[in-house]
């Protein structure tokens, strides 16, 4: 039986994920690793989809999904387990009806937390951000991982000093650079036991279908946003490079607003941009960088919405020739 304290998510296709050529590529090889009897380790920059990839190999493993996020407060038991409360007994004897005699007992009770569950059950554990966690506390995935055993505390109860890790049991981890503030370093031999893949920023047709996805922006409209992100980013002025997460909140805001980028009054299409963007590529108080990419922006969306004006223009054109 499963704790109420653990999360168990169902392996469904998410609605609006979008499978281009190179999705699909990164996908055979997860799956191809994991078949193999290897955990896979997703790592790249935040806004790369490293989560959501992470959630749709789940999908296709079609087992229940543990999930968990990297936190710097973890110790072994908030991935194990511990003890949360008390098991009370009480036993009333009448067996002589002038003499009462109770008994209790008070015990403490053991919870298996939400690694424990995905050994125990052959269940996919997604750990999101897993160097999040100090190492101490990631310790304990050396021998799951490896000789697909895990070590019980003696708190737990039980005859047996560890559980034989089920063979459907499948980890999936994903973390960002090591220069990202409040990432720890890994230990060496976790990262041997597991098969990383570097993600980059998506490739052109991949980014133009994803923000179309989730903001149902026309395909012209989506790619004047994703060619502004791309110059940005190809500029290699900003401390960050900006990622498809910038062209979806672009999309989205000009979605909820009902405008477009080329029929956006008094430039509200560039301060969107100049606002998100340099929100998204600078450190908190970095003017100067802030500054800098705001002028940058400025530039990309004068040109791109001239081309896209142009572009609007001709169609008419065309249209008008084909009506004469």
């Amino acid at each position: 039986m499963i704790d109420e304290m653990t999360t168990v998510l169902e392996p469904s296709p998410l609605s609006d994920f979008v499978e281009t050529k190179y999705i699909k590529d990164i996908t055979k090889r997860s799956l191809d690793y994991i078949k193999a009897g290897f955990p896979v380790h997703f790592r790249g920059v935040s806004g790369s989809g490293k989560t959501t990839l992470a959630m749709h190999i789940a999908s296709k493993i079609k087992r229940p999904v543990v999930m968990i996020h990297g936190d710097e407060e973890f110790t072994t038991s908030d991935l194990v387990g511990g003890e949360y409360g008390y098991r009370i007994k009480k036993v009333v004897d009448r067996f002589i009806s002038r003499v009462l005699k109770t008994e209790e007992d008070m015990i403490k009770r053991w919870v298996d937390n939400r690694l424990t569950v995905a050994c125990k059950y052959g269940f996919t554990l997604i750990y999101d951000e897993f160097t999040r966690s100090r190492p101490e506390a990631n310790n304990i995935l050396l021998s799951i991982l490896q000789e697909k055993m895990m070590d019980l505390p003696v708190g737990r109860g039980g005859e047996e000093p560890y559980l034989r890790v089920d063979p459907d049991f499948t980890a999936i981890f994903t973390s960002n650079p090591e220069e990202y503030a409040g990432v720890h370093r890994s230990q060496d031999a976790l990262r041997d036991r597991m098969i990383t893949m570097d993600l980059d920023h998506f490739d052109y047709e991949t980014e133009v279908a994803i923000t179309q996805a989730k903001s149902k922006l026309s395909k012209q409209h989506t790619e004047i946003i994703v060619n502004i992100v791309r110059g940005l980013r190809e500029s290699g002025k900003c401390e960050f490079a900006p990622t498809v997460r910038g062209c979806i909140m672009i999309a989205k805001t000009l979605k909820v607003q009902g405008i477009t980028p080329v029929k956006s009054a008094n430039g509200v299409f560039t301060q969107m941009c100049q606002d998100i963007l340099a929100s998204e590529t600078s450190r908190v108080g970095s003017k100067t960088n802030q500054d800098r990419v705001k002028g940058i922006v400025k530039e990309l969306v004068s040109k791109e919405v001239g081309a896209g004006k142009t572009i609007s223009v001709s169609k008419k054109m065309k249209r008008d020739t084909a009506i004469v």
